[in-house]
């Protein structure tokens, strides 16, 4: 088992991932925002395992915790899941993208992939620390 193998890391890979896409869907927002009834969108969140318990727990799947494992069937690698996200104001034209919204999305995107990638990088230190010999 390697160090990239480990539960948290895994869940910050996928956190980075999630706010990867997640810019990406807003960079097509700007992109689109003088596009006649195009609607922002946005990523969803990811699922809180609390808040799925609530629910009772019937949206919760089989997952892959190893790359040996076979697959669920229908199971793609990590995908994330859009809905429609307007934004304050809607233009007459229909569109409903505010330019200065986004842009506060994409900066709070922003701090929360520099925190990720903090924690990852504190994380593999310690780990480090942790594997070195006594007394070096």
């Amino acid at each position: 088992m390697g160090f990239t193998d480990l539960p948290l890391l895994s869940q910050i890979k996928g956190r980075l991932s999630w706010l990867d896409q997640r810019q990406r869907v807003i960079a097509e927002n700007v992109a689109n925002s003088d596009t006649p009834g195009y609607v922002g969108r946005d990523l969803s969140q990811p699922t809180d395992f609390a808040a799925a318990m609530r629910g009772g727990g019937g949206n919760l799947s089989m997952t892959r915790t190893s790359a040996m494992h076979i697959a669920p069937a229908g199971q793609a690698a990590a995908r994330f899941d859009t809905v429609k996200a307007p934004d304050s104001e809607t233009t007459l034209d229909g569109n409903a993208v505010v330019v200065e919204e986004q842009m506060l999305k994409m900066a709070e995107s922003r701090m929360a992939y520099d925190a990720a990638i903090g924690f990852y990088q504190k994380s593999m230190q310690m780990l480090r620390m942790a594997a070195r010999a006594p007394g070096r």
